[in-house]
């Protein structure tokens, strides 16, 4: 969407605090020997607490609040009591909501307890090149150029990115234009950041992996040579200078 008056700005303000204070709060939470479906439910009492509605519940019948993935899982993972938390394990949680007709979208990547297995170099690479990019877009930059410097940064790191998992609009829905906000230059795509927009800028950072695949659950997807990926998601609105970070509460750059 395009933000075009005070309203507007107030109701994306709204729902992007609702997600990220949302989202902030499932970190904090999250524990060894807690399950999957224990931290979604969570989650979900503080949506409701906003007046929120979980996006993928909403748009695709997703069967969770928020979208909890573990270790070799990359994203979309379904929450389950199953899938017990142990110490180490890399996770990410993705927190998106409607609220009031308004969208936002925000994603974690972070370590339960210690880092015994060394994701944290991962991790904070993926949250570092979200920094950078997010810091140089500003309305006119071309798309595929901050796709280029996300790819240029991971690749410095010893990373690799997923090349079919990216960003998108959002704001009046989950997924709007401009779609495929990729992690690496698009020489084909001539799209620009425009003044006013509002959009999820995300991370797909991986080890091993180019490729996300799906599983026979029909949601989890995971890396077609295997490895572990770190996302980071905020959402954006564009301005002629720093963006503003609608999601800034979930303090994923603190």
């Amino acid at each position: 969407m395009s933000i075009t008056n005070e309203s507007e700005f107030i109701g994306m303000q709204k729902v992007s605090e609702a997600v990220a204070y949302t989202l902030k709060e499932m970190t904090n939470y999250a524990q060894p020997g807690m399950t999957t479906k224990e931290i979604d439910d969570f989650g979900a009492e503080i949506l409701k607490g906003f007046g929120a509605r979980s996006a993928p519940a909403l748009t695709y019948g997703f069967p969770g609040f928020a979208c909890i993935s573990v270790d070799n899982e990359f994203c979309h993972g379904i929450p389950t009591d199953q899938r017990v938390l142990q110490e180490g394990d890399l996770i990410n949680i993705d927190v998106s909501a409607e609220l009031n007709g308004f969208w936002a979208d925000n994603g974690n990547s972070f370590v339960i307890g210690k880092d015994i297995h060394n994701h944290k170099k991962l991790v904070n690479a993926s949250r570092e090149i979200l920094h950078k990019a997010i810091s140089n877009i500003k309305g006119g930059v071309k798309i595929a150029d901050i796709g280029f410097l996300m790819e240029t940064e991971a690749k410095k790191r010893g990373f690799k990115v997923i090349k079919n998992l990216g960003g998108h609009g959002v704001g009046r829905s989950l997924h709007e234009e401009p779609d495929e906000l990729m992690n690496y230059k698009n020489r084909f795509d001539n799209r620009r950041f425009r003044k006013n927009s509002v959009v999820a800028i995300e991370t797909f950072i991986s080890t091993d992996s180019h490729i996300a695949v799906e599983l026979n659950d029909g949601w989890t997807m995971v890396g077609n040579k295997g490895g572990y990926m770190a996302q980071h998601e905020h959402t954006i609105m564009i301005t002629d200078g720093k963006p503003v970070i609608l999601t800034q509460m979930n303090e994923i750059f603190n």
